[in-house]
């Protein structure tokens, strides 16, 4: 895919999920790409990367990060995240002049892929987690799990028109978490919690906590909040995220007797090269083979999924669980995952 296409695609899923800033800066970067202006020059040996790769959405965070890190100079007044206000023609103004000014700085994290560690999808999570038909503890673990923060669901306050779920002190409120008929019963115990990814991020530094909030859309104020919701939980229980591919991390987990082991993840399948994904879905299986009554197993996952083989790509949240091997779609959500829609 050529650069220009590369940021132009990005546009309208980004105004589809609530951006209209990133949207139009989409736009006016692939303009720039076109008329071969600064962009083009800071793109510049980018030209093959995969469509997947999400190469808009890794300039305009390396861009977000300098933001943040107050590098950016008068582009700061534009961005919602610090404080500013978002207007578009002097807005891309501001980013255009960075882009020409700093070149070297914005390619610095050209080579990250996005991570987020969207806190919305946990609405997914939990949703899965309440439709377990067994009462088990959950054992929970999570491949592709950036910062682990969707390891701490159970730490989160889940609101709809019905009631919630969730301690009530909690500094991440999704609201509305889900719309439809979810199971409001107790959120279930986690009795462990581990994660891997081959990039993991330590949200206990400062480090980490730029990285992440870097990749949040600067005009969704909301996502911001919960982050730091999740930042605050994290810093009094930390979770842990192994550096492990999902392959070898799969490989090694095992049934347990008296809980339910649940491996989940979230929009992170399509990154995984097709032999992994392969290997993934063999040792799942083969976690189900072992599965019993007294130690149940459990795959659920929030990914871009078709119903049937004809049917366009859906947010499903898909619980699939053994002894049994009983596969069922939970609900459907968006990219971010506030609301869930319970089926």
């Amino acid at each position: 895919m050529d650069l220009e296409s590369a940021l132009r695609r990005q546009a309208p899923a980004c105004a589809s999920l609530g951006s209209p800033m990133y949207a139009e800066l989409c736009e006016r970067l692939a303009d720039d790409v076109a008329a071969g202006g600064p962009t083009a020059v800071v793109l510049a040996g980018h030209e093959d990367d995969p469509g997947p790769s999400g190469l808009a959405l890794r300039l305009l965070g390396s861009v977000h990060r300098l933001v943040l890190e107050r590098r950016a100079g008068a582009l700061a007044a534009y961005y919602p995240s610090v404080g500013g206000t978002w207007a578009p023609e002097a807005g891309w103004l501001a980013l255009r002049q960075l882009l020409e000014d700093e070149p070297d700085a914005v390619r610095e994290w050209l080579d990250r892929p996005p991570q987020t560690n969207e806190v919305g999808r946990a609405t997914a999570l939990m949703a899965g987690l309440l439709a377990l038909p067994w009462p088990h503890p959950v054992r929970l673990f999570e491949i592709g799990s950036s910062g682990g923060l969707n390891l701490l669901a159970d730490r989160f306050r889940y609101v709809t028109p019905a009631g919630s779920v969730g301690p009530a002190e909690s500094p991440v409120v999704l609201d509305p978490a889900w719309t439809g008929e979810p199971p409001l019963r107790e959120v279930p115990r986690v009795v462990e919690r581990l994660g891997s990814d081959v990039m993991p991020v330590d949200v206990g530094t400062t480090e980490g906590r730029l990285v992440l909030t870097a990749y949040v859309w600067p005009d969704q104020t909301h996502r911001h909040e919960r982050l730091r919701g999740a930042f605050a939980i994290a810093d009094r229980h930390p979770p842990v995220v192994r550096r492990e591919g999902a392959g070898d991390f799969v490989a090694g987990l095992e049934p347990a007797e008296g809980a339910t082991t649940v491996l989940w993840h979230s929009v992170m399948w399509q990154y995984l090269e097709r032999a992994e994904q392969d290997r993934v879905r063999a040792d799942i299986e083969a976690l189900g083979e072992r599965a019993t009554h007294s130690a149940p197993f459990a795959h659920l996952f929030l990914e871009p999924t078709r119903r049937t083989p004809e049917s366009d790509h859906e947010f499903l949240v898909v619980l699939e669980t053994w002894p049994g091997g009983e596969r069922r779609v939970v609900g459907t959500s968006v990219g971010h995952g506030v609301p869930t829609d319970v089926e």
